[in-house]
């Protein structure tokens, strides 16, 4: 195994979403020389995101992508450095903390800071994934605004389904519940509100097989399939918005940090300190709740400096 290098690095970022890449910005402006190890899916849920129009400062919107790569730029303006690795192993166990990439280099460092996201869970349709961010979404409170006076499709029977499919009611004609079984399991609550809304239909007992449509157009429909008999029907629709929950990418963590029962990291609020002294986590890896791009900026923001403050009260360990 390589040693990258004999000197522990300061901060050592996990991930490089706007949770990270803010982490790293605000790192180096403390003058911590921080390093981002990018992952597997640099930028993150971002750069499969076509146009943002939530973030603050962009008046027009801009692309998932640009906006990923200026806040890069920016982190290393100030000293940030970045590299194209993805942990595959870490060693909590003593200070200075080590992890090991996929290019077999090992790095050590005073602090970690975890940032490694969540990914939207998808049915597993080649069509799903090659109109991911041209009519379809897993996110309606990012992309929902897209679809005024569209005619859409939800999949998903729980609570993040319903709650997905009211929010789109504020700008689609009709949005129609595409579950498997013929009850959903989402909360009482959340079932009453969706079949009082007028605006919301349901398709039970039915999976979809396809989704219609070329990046051009945008999508056309859904090709569904009635899971008793098997027949399958096309259904028009002008979106398809996937709601059957996201999972954390914490797999690396486990037995090692402190998650709740899905998988997220659990941090000290109003901190963003974990069960291990040193180690921090920021971003959709430890939110459950708002998975936004500002929020997960916002965490990166203060996992900095947690991570600055820790530094300080512990360098003379």
């Amino acid at each position: 195994m390589n040693e990258n290098n004999d000197t522990p690095r300061k901060v050592l970022i996990l991930g490089s979403g706007p949770a990270g890449l803010t982490a790293a910005l605000y790192a180096a402006r403390a003058d911590l020389s921080p390093l981002i190890l990018e992952g597997s899916q640099p930028g993150g849920q971002l750069t499969i995101t076509t146009d943002v129009e939530n973030y603050p400062g962009f008046t027009d919107g801009i692309m998932g992508p640009e906006l990923i790569d200026k806040m890069r730029l920016q982190a290393q303006r100030f000293g940030a450095e970045v590299r194209f690795e993805t942990v595959v192993e870490v060693d909590f166990s003593s200070r200075p903390f080590k992890v090991r990439t996929d290019r077999d280099v090992a790095y050590a460092s005073e602090t970690l800071i975890i940032s490694t996201g969540a990914t939207a869970k998808q049915i597993g349709l080649e069509s799903e994934q090659h109109l991911m961010g041209y009519g379809v979404s897993a996110c309606a409170t990012c992309d929902g605004f897209f679809f005024r006076d569209k005619e859409l499709v939800v999949v998903g029977g729980g609570d993040t389904a319903i709650e997905e499919a009211l929010f789109l009611t504020k700008f689609a004609t009709k949005v129609t519940i595409v579950h498997r079984r013929d009850e959903l399991r989402a909360s009482k609550i959340m079932q009453e509100r969706a079949f009082a809304n007028d605006k919301i239909e349901f398709a039970w007992n039915s999976e979809v097989r396809e989704v219609l449509g070329t990046r051009e157009s945008g999508v056309e429909g859904v090709i569904l399939s009635d899971v008793a008999s098997g027949e399958e029907r096309t259904f028009p629709c002008n979106g398809f918005f996937v709601a059957i929950g996201h999972r954390p990418n914490t797999e690396l963590f486990d037995g090692k940090l402190e998650t709740d029962d899905v998988g997220y990291l659990r941090v000290k609020h109003p901190s963003t300190k974990t069960n291990i002294e040193g180690v921090f986590a920021a971003g959709d890896v430890m939110d459950p709740v708002y998975r936004q791009a500002v929020t997960a900026a916002g965490t990166g923001c203060q996992a900095a400096i947690d991570a600055e403050r820790w530094l300080e009260a512990h360098q003379e360990e």
